[in-house]
Protein backbone atom coordinates (compact mmCIF):
# COMPACT_ATOMS: atom_id res chain seq x y z
CA UNK A 1 0.00 0.00 0.00
CA UNK A 2 1.53 3.60 -1.00
CA UNK A 3 0.87 6.69 1.39
CA UNK A 4 -1.10 9.25 0.14
CA UNK A 5 0.93 12.04 0.04
CA UNK A 6 0.07 14.95 2.30
CA UNK A 7 -2.09 18.04 0.51
CA UNK A 8 -1.28 20.98 2.82
CA UNK A 9 1.44 22.15 4.65
CA UNK A 10 -0.79 21.42 7.95
CA UNK A 11 -1.13 17.62 7.33
CA UNK A 12 2.63 17.15 6.04
CA UNK A 13 3.95 18.67 9.71
CA UNK A 14 1.17 16.43 11.26
CA UNK A 15 2.95 13.49 9.48
CA UNK A 16 6.02 14.48 9.86
CA UNK A 17 5.28 14.81 13.79
CA UNK A 18 3.49 11.99 14.30
CA UNK A 19 6.08 9.82 12.22
CA UNK A 20 8.60 11.48 14.35
CA UNK A 21 7.47 10.40 17.60
CA UNK A 22 6.24 6.73 16.37
CA UNK A 23 2.49 7.34 16.91
CA UNK A 24 0.66 5.39 14.63
CA UNK A 25 -2.18 7.71 12.98
CA UNK A 26 -5.11 5.21 15.41
CA UNK A 27 -3.10 5.76 18.51
CA UNK A 28 -2.35 9.77 18.02
CA UNK A 29 -6.23 10.20 16.91
CA UNK A 30 -6.66 8.18 20.46
CA UNK A 31 -4.39 10.34 22.22
CA UNK A 32 -6.22 13.57 21.33
CA UNK A 33 -9.54 11.76 22.55
CA UNK A 34 -11.13 11.05 18.95
CA UNK A 35 -13.40 7.76 19.57
CA UNK A 36 -11.02 4.32 18.40
CA UNK A 37 -12.94 3.16 15.79
CA UNK A 38 -12.87 5.96 13.61
CA UNK A 39 -9.88 7.71 14.91
CA UNK A 40 -7.19 6.50 12.04
CA UNK A 41 -8.87 7.44 9.14
CA UNK A 42 -9.70 11.01 10.21
CA UNK A 43 -6.16 11.68 11.24
CA UNK A 44 -4.72 10.17 7.71
CA UNK A 45 -7.83 12.55 6.41
CA UNK A 46 -6.43 15.37 7.96
CA UNK A 47 -2.59 14.77 6.84
CA UNK A 48 -3.71 14.56 3.27
CA UNK A 49 -5.63 17.26 3.52
CA UNK A 50 -9.22 16.12 2.53
CA UNK A 51 -10.64 17.48 5.51
CA UNK A 52 -8.93 20.46 7.54
CA UNK A 53 -9.24 20.24 11.79
CA UNK A 54 -10.58 22.87 14.01
CA UNK A 55 -8.61 25.04 15.72
CA UNK A 56 -9.52 22.79 18.82
CA UNK A 57 -8.15 19.50 17.40
CA UNK A 58 -4.87 21.14 16.17
CA UNK A 59 -4.43 22.23 19.52
CA UNK A 60 -5.04 18.67 20.81
CA UNK A 61 -2.52 17.34 18.35
CA UNK A 62 -0.19 19.89 18.93
CA UNK A 63 -0.31 19.25 22.79
CA UNK A 64 -0.04 15.37 22.09
CA UNK A 65 2.96 15.88 20.27
CA UNK A 66 4.23 18.39 22.46
CA UNK A 67 4.81 21.02 19.50
CA UNK A 68 3.83 24.61 19.09
CA UNK A 69 0.84 25.29 16.65
CA UNK A 70 3.00 27.31 14.67
CA UNK A 71 5.21 24.35 13.95
CA UNK A 72 2.13 23.18 11.67
CA UNK A 73 2.39 25.80 9.40
CA UNK A 74 6.09 26.68 8.55
CA UNK A 75 6.63 26.41 4.98
CA UNK A 76 10.61 26.05 5.31
CA UNK A 77 11.36 22.93 6.21
CA UNK A 78 14.71 24.05 7.92
CA UNK A 79 12.60 26.18 10.20
CA UNK A 80 10.50 23.67 10.69
CA UNK A 81 13.14 21.33 11.96
CA UNK A 82 14.66 23.77 14.33
CA UNK A 83 11.26 24.79 15.86
CA UNK A 84 10.45 20.42 16.52
CA UNK A 85 14.11 19.61 17.66
CA UNK A 86 14.00 22.55 20.18
CA UNK A 87 10.93 21.29 21.28
CA UNK A 88 11.79 17.78 21.88
CA UNK A 89 10.55 15.83 24.64
CA UNK A 90 9.61 12.67 25.94
CA UNK A 91 6.09 13.07 26.82
CA UNK A 92 4.88 12.35 23.28
CA UNK A 93 6.36 8.78 23.20
CA UNK A 94 5.56 8.21 27.35
CA UNK A 95 1.76 8.79 25.80
CA UNK A 96 2.04 6.66 22.82
CA UNK A 97 3.39 3.98 25.07
CA UNK A 98 0.73 4.77 27.77
CA UNK A 99 -1.70 4.56 24.77
CA UNK A 100 -0.32 1.15 23.13
CA UNK A 101 -0.23 -0.36 26.87
CA UNK A 102 -4.13 0.37 27.66
CA UNK A 103 -5.04 -1.26 23.82
CA UNK A 104 -2.73 -4.95 24.68
CA UNK A 105 -4.85 -5.22 27.91
CA UNK A 106 -8.01 -4.68 26.30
Amino acid sequence: MTKKRPGTIYGRRLREARESYGFSQENLGIATGLDESGAGGRVSRYETGAHQPKLGMQQLFAEALALPLAYFYIEDDEAARLIANSARSDKPVQLRIEIENRRKRK
